[in-house]
């Protein structure tokens, strides 16, 4: 393909929320297969338009690109072109190539749950530039007013909607509905659909996962998969309200994305963890902030 395809490309992976990164060969020196400004568009899938002077080279820009997506760092690479650094490959051009290797597309979060957690997570993820996906199965959860028009909205079964949504291994998926039993039915739904999104995050506490949990792996559900579920989701801040929850849980995935250190942090947050109640208070009191306006019995 031309420059011109490949920009085209960009605009189409974007629109499709898919994973891409875009290597350029910014230098030479020497003799070399590929030239500047020659182009590579890497999709999430492996499949490739462009070139950037093809054999070893190309396969090398190639992983580096999926690094890449993954990381969402930019990254210079440089390669010297000779037999040396290629036994096997032939090559005698003796060159030097410098390519800058940049993410073209942002992942996608998807937010099962459309309630004051679920919304607030959503535009708060869209304001710091995910490509943000809302589902709920009741449509007038989902009205404009509720969430901004930056922010897809599908409705429908929650069952349907976790096995037809097309989530690739760079997929955020965040489990928020307004209940254990439809976070349990979602989850349910994405195993069977053998999905394996890069960050897959349930709301509640500790006891929450492992009944939850428990029950999946009773029928069938893999144990790495099961173990792969954060949960509870967002950092440990403190966090209380809607919108505190909804900024431990977009911290969480920048540090996923940055490769931060604890950015699946074990240590229980209050907001998630399972609170005692407060001094004076009735036997069988929840602590304050345990049971969020969606109905859970934790943030």
């Amino acid at each position: 393909m031309n420059e011109v395809d490949i920009w085209e490309e960009i605009v189409a992976c974007r629109k499709r929320g898919e994973a891409a990164a875009l290597a350029t060969i910014v230098s030479t020196m020497g003799s070399t297969p590929g030239k500047d400004p020659m182009k590579m568009l890497v999709r999430g899938d492996g499949t490739f338009v462009g070139s950037v002077g093809g054999g070893c080279l190309e396969a090398e820009v190639w992983e580096h690109a999926r690094t890449v997506m993954r990381s969402l760092r930019a990254m210079t690479v440089e390669f010297s072109l000779t037999e040396r650094d290629y036994p096997d490959s032939g090559l005698i051009c003796g060159g030097k190539v410098t390519v800058f290797i940049e993410p073209v597309t942002q992942p996608t979060l998807h937010v099962f749950g459309a309630g004051h957690v679920g919304r607030a997570t959503a535009r708060l993820a869209a304001d710091v530039g995910l490509r943000v996906v809302v589902y709920d199965d009741r449509p007038d959860m989902l009205a404009d007013q509720r969430i901004p028009g930056a922010v897809q909205t599908v409705a429908g079964e929650y069952e349907a909607l976790a096995r037809e949504t097309q989530l690739g291994d760079l997929a955020f998926v965040i489990v928020v509905t307004r209940g254990h039993h439809d976070d349990e039915r979602v989850l349910r739904a994405l195993a069977a659909a053998r999905v394996r999104p890069r960050f897959l995050g349930m709301i509640g506490s500790r006891s929450k996962r492992k009944i939850l949990l428990q029950r999946l792996a009773a029928e069938g559900v893999p144990a790495d998969w099961l173990e792969s579920i954060v949960s509870p989701v967002g950092l440990p801040i403190g966090a209380r309200t809607a919108e505190e929850i909804s900024v431990s849980i977009v911290a969480q995935l920048i540090a996923e994305c940055r490769g931060a250190p604890g950015a699946r942090s074990e240590v229980q947050s209050p907001a998630t963890a399972d609170v005692p109640p407060p001094p004076g208070a009735p036997s069988g009191a929840s602590a304050p902030g345990t049971t969020t306006p969606d109905g859970h019995s934790s943030p």
